[in-house]
């Protein structure tokens, strides 16, 4: 299975972006699809989950401001960025993975073997 990353761009500090992960299988058959970010010279970041029943859960620092959903039809993933800041600019990736989690932690890396190639994100004016 691929994943591929659409929606990227620069935006200004306040500004909104959709970011889209086309799989190029069926987005049912994963236990949890994510969002990552990685900004020059830092790790990366879990930014959002859905796991497979539909539960949701965020990173402290996008809570309010990003959503994450899923199309089983298309088998689409989604990231909506509302209120963006300059400190969300980074590459965005898309990850999914089967089975039970690896490490306790939902938005650890560890735990997604497939990755998309990114999509970047800039937010500034």
């Amino acid at each position: 299975v691929q994943l591929v990353e659409s929606g990227g761009g620069s935006v200004e500090p306040g500004g909104s972006l959709t970011l889209s992960c086309a799989a190029s299988g069926p987005t049912a058959s994963f236990a949890r699809m994510a969002w990552f970010r990685q900004a020059p010279g830092k790790e990366r970041e879990g930014v959002a989950i859905i796991r497979a029943l539909g539960t949701t859960y965020y990173a402290e620092s996008v809570k309010g401001r990003f959503t994450i959903s899923q199309d089983n039809v298309q088998n689409i993933l989604y990231l909506e960025m509302n209120s963006l800041k300059p400190e969300d600019t980074a590459q965005y990736y898309c990850a999914a993975d089967y089975g039970l989690v690896r490490v306790p932690a939902l938005l650890s890396t560890l735990n997604f073997r497939i990755w998309g190639r990114g999509t970047q994100v800039t937010v500034s004016s």
